[in-house]
Order: C-alpha cells, then structure tokens, then sequence
C-alpha cells in the first residue's frame, strides 16, 4: 500500500497535507481530510447508534427478508396480469381463467401476509431500538458530572431524548423496510417491465433520470431549512421550560404577555423554516404526476400503435396493461426514495446531536483501586485551587488550605459570590480542584470510589427539590430501607413531623412535581430530614435554613448536635445566629479563606465578620433577616 501512496502522490502531486489515503476491503481510496472526516463522522455515528439496536436484530432482519418477498411478489402479480388479460381476449375456458385468478389472488394474499408482517416486525424493530436509545442516553447523563451537564441545557437534554430520537426511530424504521422495498420494487419492475414490454420501455430511460434528478434537487434544496429546525426546538422548548418552572414570577411581574411574545417568535421561527422547506418539498407531486402522465401516454400511443400495427404480435393488450403498472412501481418507488432521503437527511442531524450526547465523557473518573470505605468525616484542603473551566481566568477558589476534625460543627459566612458553595461541592467530589488536594478521612477524594464517598456525604443545597410521590417516598431517598420510627424521627429533628402530620394523608401525602403544595421553609425541613436519613459521615447545609424562623432553626442545629454527633456538620448561613455556636466559623471573601475562628475571635480579628454581626444585631442597612 505504501508504494502504491508514493506512485499516485507523484502522479497526482498530492502532498500529505492536502489529502489522507485509506483503505476498505481490496479497495484503496485518497481524498481530502475535509471529506476523511465527514466519511468517519457518517462512519462512527452509524457503528454508534446501532449500538442501541441489540436484542431488536432479529425483527429487523426478519424485516428485510419479508420486504424482499413483498417485493418480488408484487412484480409477478402484473405478469400474471397480463397472461390473464390476453388469455381473456383469446376467449380461453372459464375454468383457465379460474385457475389463474386463484393463483392472483393466492399472490395477492402472500404479499398481504408479508407486508403485513414486515410492518409489525419493523415498528417492534424501530421501537426497540428508541427504547434502547433513550435509555442508553439517560445512563450516560446520570453518569455525567456538573461539568458535563454545564456543556447542554437541560432544555437540549429533552430534545435530543424526544424530537431528536424520534426523528433517528421514523429513519431506522424507514431503511429497515421503505428503503429496501423502494429499490427492490424499481429494479424489479424495470427488469419485468424490459422482460415484458421490451422497446417500450424505453419510456423509462426518459422519465426515470427526469424524476430522479428533480426529487433529488428538490430534496437538496430543502434540506438547509429542516436543519435550522432542531437547534430552535432547543429555544422553543427552553421557553416552555422557563415559563413552567417560574409561572409564580411570571404573574407576580405581570409579564404574561412578555412570555407569550416571546414563545410565539420562537414558535413562528421554527413555523417560518417549516413552511420554506414544504414550499419546496411540495414540487415533488406535480413532478410525480406529469412524470406518470407523460409515462402513461407515451406507453398507450406507442404500445397501442404497436398492437394494432403488429397484430399483437410484438405487444399485446396485457403487456400494455403490465407496463402501465410497472410504470406506476417504478415512479412510485423513485417518489419515496426521495422521501427517504428526506427523512434521513433530516436525522442525520439528529444522530449527531444523539451522538454528542452518547460520546460526552464524564469530567470525573474513578482510579483502578478506589477505596471503598471512608473512616470518619475529617476534612483537609491542602493547598487548593479552582476554576469551574479550564479556559477560565480567574479561579473561583484561590489558596485554600483548611483543616476540619470529624464531628466539629463547622460554619461558613460570605458575601454573595465569595464561593461558598464552591467550596463545600469539592468535598463529596461533584467538581475536582484545579490545583491541591481534598481530603475525606485522611484519604484523597480522587481514590475513593465515587458512590461510596457520595454515600458518606449528604448535601442540602440551596434550591431544595422534591420528586413527585408521597412524603414518605421523597424521605425514603436518603434511605431506601429506613423504617416509619426512622423517617419520624428524622422529621421531627428537622422540625418536620408537626406540619407533615397536619395534613390530612399524613406521610402519604401527595407531593405534586417540584414540591408546588409545600411552602419553602417545609422544602427545606423535609430536605434536612431525608439527609439525615442517610446518617452520613458529613452533613453539607448550603444555606438550607434561610426560609425558616431563627427559633426552627436553632432546633434543627440542636437535634443535629444530639442525634449526629460525630457527623461533621459544615453549615453555610446569611445569619450568623446560624453559626455562632459553632467550633469553627470559615469567613469567605473573593474565593478566599479571609479569617477562621470561632465567634468571639473573629469578632476581634476579623472586619468583614464584625461588620456583618453588627448589622444583623443592630438592625444596620442591608440586613437579611
């Protein structure tokens, strides 16, 4: 092969960094790396999602094999046709033409029966194959971390999972049977129609390429517009999302008609491509038909001239008929072809978008050997530093060496934007550093097994979030198997039980999507007790007291001392009524580590925590309560 390459580079004078060579089977390609990639692209992503095919082979290829019989079947019923039409004319017994018609319509049950199965085995085919590929999309994102979810909006997410897949199903359900048939049929039929009509079909030598020519044209041109479409679903659906998820500040704000406008211009845009490319798409009928009429009156003048001419000799009345219907075949053939081109042209843009997210690889990887347990809840962070992206300037944390003993009660204070929770989301390892090292149990965060140091750590961030079911069923995340005496208790050092066992079902009640029924200071209270189902080595509350009463809170902070305490409790607050008790107070400012103490030091030493008890205690501007 090498010699080869060196004999056509002379040749040609083609220089390595224009063109790549490579090789399929016997044959030996050279093409540009513009071309290369779009060979491998379309390559990869074909091997990549028949992936998703797996135990839906069978029907699929049992598919193929039903379209092929429909296939030759339904070019013999002409022949048959034919030999009827003429044996009529002729004046044969009625017991032949019997006989025959029998043979018709056993041709005619047979091709019933296999395209009737084909159609079952290819939709059982098809959605299998959709059901594998949303599923092997959903295990790839839970597999993601942060970092990757940042890349796609959770708005993209459903597209590619619905539109998206939808679109890939519709193509593969298409090649498996409409794409195989389409082809067969005109081969067959023009093969028959040659067999059968001989120089009349010379008609198809015109009107084939005419047709051919014009679907693939008109094809080409609307493609561009259907394109454009799937990245405004993205908008289109991110408008709705937007609109669902905040409808209490929608109306508080009075900006109905702000969010009408602006879903109707995403709406109106997809509407505008859509109708551009139906515009187009619409020439393929009058083509299809002056194609058919032109192949009608060319066979009829022509073969009708003929039979009278010749007697029947060269062509007779059932060889006419027979080419009419294969015309019909092969232009109704050439016709979904085109629309298969379409339709696959259309989901190839969907298969990349599938693909991207099938082929994202998750920002954290596990070590060969991780350590599978985690001793207690101390905490280290030796020398650490953090950007949220690598093309970032400016680190979100800078210099952060801090050392916390299991069981202490740890809080942090800061402004808005000082990175608290930056801070707090390295130690259950949902972002690695950029720099330095965090320790859980003496014991790199980077060699424990993911789920395990997950497990040992229980965070309540910011936005609380339910799952649609019962009370019980949300609790019972922190602990699957936790009993009714656990999941009480838990509530009532969450200061939960008393609200819960108001309502009328109790711990059975019904918790609508996104916790709507419940206020935010019961959110909050019922995230508190599912993590402390869980009885973790380290207790994360990520200002996951602010909706509550100074008084609820203090109960929660002593049920925490009582019933966890050897846990290591780190709590990020805006009230320093939250955290003053604590054995040590983390003070954040610009990503950095401004002071540490306990309350009455950093009262001495430290500015910003002096400022801030100030006003809180003497009613200073500016003060959240």
């Amino acid at each position: 092969m090498a010699s080869l390459v060196e004999t056509v580079r002379h040749k040609w004078h083609i220089h390595d960094t224009m063109y790549a060579y490579f090789k399929r089977g016997q044959t030996f390609y050279i093409c540009t790396f513009f071309e290369l990639g779009k060979i491998r692209k379309g390559d990869f992503m074909i091997k990549r999602l028949m992936q998703s095919v797996r135990e839906n082979k069978t029907p699929a290829i049992l598919t193929l094999i039903l379209i092929l019989g429909e296939a030759i079947i339904e070019t013999i019923i002409p022949f048959v046709t034919a030999d009827l039409v003429n044996l009529v004319k002729s004046g044969t017994e009625i017991g032949t033409i019997l006989k025959i018609g029998s043979v018709m319509v056993a041709l005619a049950c047979l091709s019933l029966a296999c395209g009737g199965l084909a159609g079952v085995t290819c939709a059982k085919a098809s959605a299998g194959f959709a059901r594998n590929l949303r599923r092997d999309m959903l295990h790839k994102i839970q597999s993601y971390t942060f970092e990757n979810i940042d890349k796609f909006s959770s708005s993209s997410l459903v597209t590619r999972m619905t539109t998206d897949v939808t679109n890939v199903q519709m193509s593969f359900m298409m090649i498996i049977r409409t794409a195989i048939r389409s082809p067969l049929m005109m081969i067959f039929s023009i093969a028959m129609a040659y067999y059968m009509g001989g120089s009349l079909a010379t008609a198809f030598v015109i009107v084939v390429p005419v047709l051919g020519f014009g679907l693939w044209y008109i094809s080409r041109k609307a493609m561009p517009a259907f394109r454009r479409v799937f990245k405004k679903y993205d908008r289109l659906n991110e408008s709705i999302e937007e609109n669902v998820r905040a409808m209490r500040v929608v109306k508080g704000f009075s900006r109905e008609e702000f969010e009408k406008k602006k879903f109707g211009t995403a709406a109106e845009d997809i509407q505008n491509d859509f109708t551009h490319a139906e515009r187009i798409v619409a020439f393929n009928a009058p083509l299809m038909t002056l194609c058919m009429n032109f192949n009608s009156i060319f066979i009829l003048l022509v073969g009708s001239k003929l039979a009278v001419q010749s007697k029947g000799v060269i062509v007779d009345v059932g060889q006419i008929s027979a080419m009419l219907t294969y015309g019909v075949q092969i232009l109704m053939s050439l016709m979904m072809l085109s629309m298969i081109y379409v339709m696959i042209t259309m989901s190839a843009e969907s298969a990349k978008r599938i693909c991207e997210v099938l082929e994202e690889q998750p920002a954290l990887s596990e070590c060969e050997n991780p350590v599978m347990s985690v001793k207690d809840g101390s905490i280290d962070f030796e020398g650490v530093n953090f950007k949220y992206a690598q093309t970032a300037r400016k680190n979100a944390l800078s210099d952060i060496n801090l050392h916390i003993k299991s069981g202490m009660t740890v809080g942090i204070i800061g402004g808005t934007g000082s990175s608290k929770s930056s801070l707090v989301q390295l130690i259950p390892r949902l972002y690695d550093t950029t720099d330095g090292e965090v320790k859980v149990g003496g014991v790199n965060v980077k060699n424990y097994s993911i789920k395990i140091l997950r497990d040992a750590v229980a965070m309540v961030l910011q936005k609380n979030l339910l799952f649609s079911g019962t009370i019980k069923d949300n609790l019972k995340w922190g602990n699957e198997n936790a009993t009714d005496e656990e999941i009480v208790q838990a509530c009532r050092l969450a200061q939960a039980d008393e609200f819960v066992n108001s309502f009328p079902d109790g711990y059975d009640t019904k918790i609508e999507q996104g916790g709507t029924n419940v206020s935010g200071g019961q959110k909050q209270r019922l995230c508190i007790a599912r993590a402390l189902l869980k009885k973790p080595k380290i207790l994360i509350l990520d200002d996951s007291t602010s909706a509550v009463d100074t008084k609820t809170d203090a109960l929660i902070r002593r049920g925490f001392k009582n019933y966890i305490p050897e846990t290591t409790k780190i709590i990020i607050a805006q009230r320093i009524s939250s955290v003053e008790e604590a054995d040590m107070i983390i003070v954040m400012d610009g990503g950095r580590i401004a002071a540490a103490g306990k309350h009455d030091e950093l009262l001495k030493t430290c500015d910003i925590y002096r400022e801030v008890y100030e006003q809180q205690t003497n009613g200073g501007d500016g003060v959240e309560e």
